[in-house]
């Protein structure tokens, strides 16, 4: 979104913002409000930031919010807020994985719009369940897989929908960290303890932390559906209860194959996202850690390079993209343009209206595409590798 259009949203009024999750010692919390308030789109009022009472009001306190909307609890929080005229219209959820269904039903149910970080939930019938309720209730629901924000990613998305690769053969995602190459758990580490813990982060560990991210992104930019896949989940640190490195061979509906490498034990990489898709006509790759550049290849030409905002940038990035060529966009302003395209259709559900074909965000029924990408992951491995049909 232009700095223009966002400025004259804000005009209309900002969308009262609660938020669950995200208190003291929290990472994801801190890069949501910031992403909330880039665009000056929403306003922070009410929270239950943690699930110790004590702590989550001391949280609050911290970043000014009123006394009698610091909530003990999440379900304190929804009732209480949609009992107030000036309660909340939109809750960010940014809790372990476990919790994520609860707190969305209840808000759901409240009449208040999510916004949810990923993955949707720990299972495929916990998924199905809340996709079914957002039918049933018309709110708004985004899954924050924020790289789907970035404008090389959506001039990407464009070219591809336009025909500039042909026919798609090929597409290869990675996500490389190695932040987990020691057993940070065992120790204080708040993030590894809860990431590794299969009961609060479900059955997969790297693949539902990043894979699931890797793959979100595949299927934005390619607009492919999967239709099977092959996995070997591996865990490489004695005594992690979960998977740290990833590897799958993918087949999309449509003929093209792939593959997928999530590992958070490949030392000396910190957050390398890629994606490499190659069709009849060209290839793209693109790579997180270098947002702004989007290499392109046509068959039979030179290889070129295309820049955010920069010539040749087409319509689709430059309405998401705020400052000019040559100054670096990537990871907050990434999340930015989800909460900003989020806020163009929690406006539009004021007045029942849907927001320009143009806003576009992962939904619930994105989130719930990732959790069965998991789940069929999980049990291709525990079966040694055998082909799983995503259903």
């Amino acid at each position: 979104m232009t700095i223009e259009a966002s400025n004259e949203a804000g005009h209309r009024g900002r969308i009262r913002l609660g938020m669950v999750g995200g208190g003291q010692g929290a990472f994801i919390g801190a890069v949501h409000r910031i992403a909330a308030r880039i665009d000056d789109q929403f306003e922070l009022v009410a929270g239950a930031l943690a699930s110790d009472p004590i702590r989550a009001k001391a949280s609050a306190k911290e970043l000014g919010i009123a006394d009698d909307r610091a909530y003990g609890s999440f379900e304190e929080m929804a009732k209480a807020e949609a009992a107030r005229a000036d309660g909340i219209e939109a809750v960010s959820i940014v809790t372990p994985n476990h919790v994520h269904s609860p707190v969305a039903k209840v808000f759901l149910e409240a009449g208040i719009h999510v916004i949810c970080d990923k993955p949707l939930t720990t299972t495929v019938a916990e998924a199905e369940e809340l996709v079914a309720l957002v039918r049933k209730t018309g709110r708004v629901f985004v899954v924050t897989h924020n790289y789907t924000g970035y404008p090389m990613v959506r001039q990407a998305r464009a070219m591809i929908l336009n025909g500039e690769l042909g026919k798609i053969r090929l597409v290869q995602a990675e996500y490389l960290q190695d932040w987990l190459t020691e057993r940070l758990e065992a120790s204080s580490h708040k993030q590894a303890a809860w990431r590794t813990d299969p009961a609060r982060s479900g059955a997969g560990g790297c693949i539902g932390d990043i894979g699931t991210h890797a793959y979100n992104l595949a299927c934005f930019v390619t607009g492919l559906e999967l239709d099977e896949l092959l996995a070997q989940l591996s865990t490489f640190v004695e005594g992690r209860r979960l998977d740290d490195d990833v590897q799958i061979l993918l087949k999309w509906k449509g003929g093209a194959k792939g593959m997928l490498w999530a590992s958070q034990v490949a030392v000396g990489n910190e957050n390398g996202l890629t994606l490499r898709v190659y069709g009849s006509k060209g290839g793209l790759e693109w790579a997180q850690e270098n947002p702004n550049q989007l290499w392109f290849t046509a068959y039979g030409r030179p290889r070129q390079l295309l820049t955010r905002g920069g010539a040749g940038a087409l319509g689709e990035a430059a309405r998401v993209t705020r400052i000019p060529a040559g100054h670096p966009e990537g990871y907050l302003e990434g999340f930015a343009t989800i909460y900003a395209e989020a806020a163009r259709a929690i406006r539009g559900a004021r007045t029942d209206e849907k927001p320009d074909p143009e806003v576009i965000f992962p939904t619930v029924e994105d989130g719930l595409a990732g959790v069965k990408f998991i789940d069929a992951a999980v049990k291709s491995s525990a079966c040694k590798g055998t082909w799983v049909r995503i259903t």
